[in-house]
């Protein structure tokens, strides 16, 4: 089972940045496509970014495309989430998520998580 803690959440304006980060320890990080969810309030979970176990390949839910950039360092077990502009609309608990599948490719991602992280929060004021 793999362990996933994220970092970086808080509070921005409008136009704004951050930068989220997800430690994974527990299994062979490398191996894994990983990805980023996202909750509002009286939402459901909805995909927000993926990439592949190597890192050259990224999949993107349309309202965050040209505005937030995933990437990975397999030498530190970690996943980021760069968010630029960030909107109103933005604000929710993101959520670090890790695929079950070895190698797996990441147009497959969003129906084969394995595991989640407990969530940061990330608030956008207008």
């Amino acid at each position: 089972q793999v362990r996933l803690v994220e970092s970086g959440g808080g509070l921005v304006q409008a136009g704004g940045s951050l930068r989220l980060s997800c430690a994974a320890s527990g299994r062979t990080f490398s191996r894994y496509p990983m990805g980023w969810f996202r909750q509002a309030p009286g939402k459901e979970r909805e995909f927000v970014a993926a990439v592949n176990w190597g890192g050259s390949t990224t999949d993107y839910t349309d309202p965050v495309k040209g505005r937030f950039t995933i990437s990975r360092d397999n030498t530190k077990n970690t996943v980021y989430l760069q968010m630029n502009s960030l909107k109103a609309e933005d604000t929710a608990v993101y959520y670090c998520a890790a695929g079950n599948t070895a190698y797996a490719p990441i147009q497959a991602f969003k129906g084969a998580v394995g595991s989640w992280g407990q969530g940061t929060q990330v608030t956008v004021s207008s």
